[in-house]
């Protein structure tokens, strides 16, 4: 049997705990990144919600972000809410820019503030349905480049990218129970063999 994946969680500031429970759910090892060494021997990357002008403040204060700059143009990343602002080529009012690596403008905030927050039905093909989508202080995709694949839609509205290995979406999965996200990401992006122990995990529901 080969080695149990391993995937890094942006752990600096934000809600990487959730994450982490729901990568372990699927069997695999989550580690706490907050240091350039952390990311040694990872397969893939979550970069969490938060405060992304905090996050990119820390990144570079703990000497990340040159770290992460390399892993996301090489391995598969998965960013939710801050984390797709931090991945964009564009996005307004961070205090440096951002790594580039998802051809999309991305505006902070842009549903309003904390107590502006609301659950809304998100249509994700790739999962074959619908999604339960929780968007806190959320962004939106202003601009989604020629190359890069809508996956989730609420309406109309873009709210999850993908392009290539690098993954993008508004809304936080970690805050539900249902797994098929983060399971979708592991093996069809990341290309990763999940445990045949998680073969009865919560895959589905609210």
């Amino acid at each position: 049997m080969g080695r149990v994946p391993r995937i890094g969680v942006l752990g600096l500031q934000g809600d990487f705990a959730c994450h982490r429970a729901s990568l372990e759910a699927l069997g695999v090892e989550a580690i706490r990144v907050v240091l350039p060494e952390d990311l040694a021997d990872c397969d893939a990357l979550v970069m969490p919600g938060g405060e992304s002008t905090t996050m990119t403040r820390l990144m570079e204060r703990n000497g990340l972000r040159p770290a992460l700059e390399r892993f996301v143009r090489e391995k598969p990343v998965l960013g939710t809410c801050a984390g797709v602002i931090l991945l964009s080529k564009r996005a307004d009012h961070l205090p440096s820019p951002p790594l580039g690596v998802l051809d999309v403008t991305t505006e902070r905030n842009a549903y309003g503030r904390q107590i502006d927050s609301f659950s809304a039905e998100v249509m994700v093909p790739p999962l074959g349905g619908p999604f339960h989508g929780v968007f806190i202080r959320a962004p939106r995709l202003r601009e989604v480049g020629a190359g890069v694949e809508v996956i989730a839609w609420r309406g109309e509205e873009p709210v999850g990218v993908r392009q290539g290995r690098c993954v993008g979406i508004c809304f936080h999965p970690e805050l539900t129970s249902d797994l098929r996200l983060h399971r979708w990401f592991l093996t069809e992006v990341a290309g990763l063999s999940l445990a045949a122990a998680t073969a009865g995990a919560n895959v589905g529901g609210a």
